[in-house]
């Protein structure tokens, strides 16, 4: 059995949150070096890395990569990093989660349904034209 968490560590762990959403990379990224789970999750099911992705930080995004953050972990919307990322129209860090593996069909809002609802054409593209040759082409809808 585990033990409780004080009020002080949740807010050290809630902390976690705000610098991803900030991209304060350096420390993030001391941070996880030193024991923070790099798949840490909010109550929501935003990990750090979706986080990072839908405030459009592709360093925070590529040093939490790096620490083996999970490019498949869904929230409870449905969403993920590449999902964020693309709706932030973020190339560089659509670029950086696909390296990674990311998919762009995974997700009940997948990247590829969100690039379509809002018409963003050059998402599309870029999603269907780096799909990962293991998984073949991405679909087309």
């Amino acid at each position: 059995m585990t033990e409780a968490l004080t009020d002080e560590e949740l807010a050290f762990l809630r902390s976690m949150f705000d610098l991803a959403r900030a991209g304060d990379t350096a420390r993030l990224a001391e941070a996880v070096d030193a024991g923070i789970p790099a798949n840490l999750t909010t109550s929501a099911g935003d990990s750090l890395l979706i986080l990072a992705a839908y405030h459009d930080h592709p360093e925070t995004v590529r040093a939490l990569l790096e620490r083996g953050a999970d490019t498949a972990r869904v929230n409870d919307r449905g969403q993920t990093a590449l999902g964020a990322a693309v709706f932030r129209r973020s190339g560089h860090t659509v670029e950086l989660l696909l390296d990674a593996g990311a998919d762009p069909a995974l997700g009940g809002r997948s990247a590829l349904d969100i690039a379509r609802y809002f018409d963003l054409t050059e998402m599309v593209t870029l999603l269907t034209a780096r799909a990962s040759p293991h998984r073949g082409p991405a679909r087309e809808g």
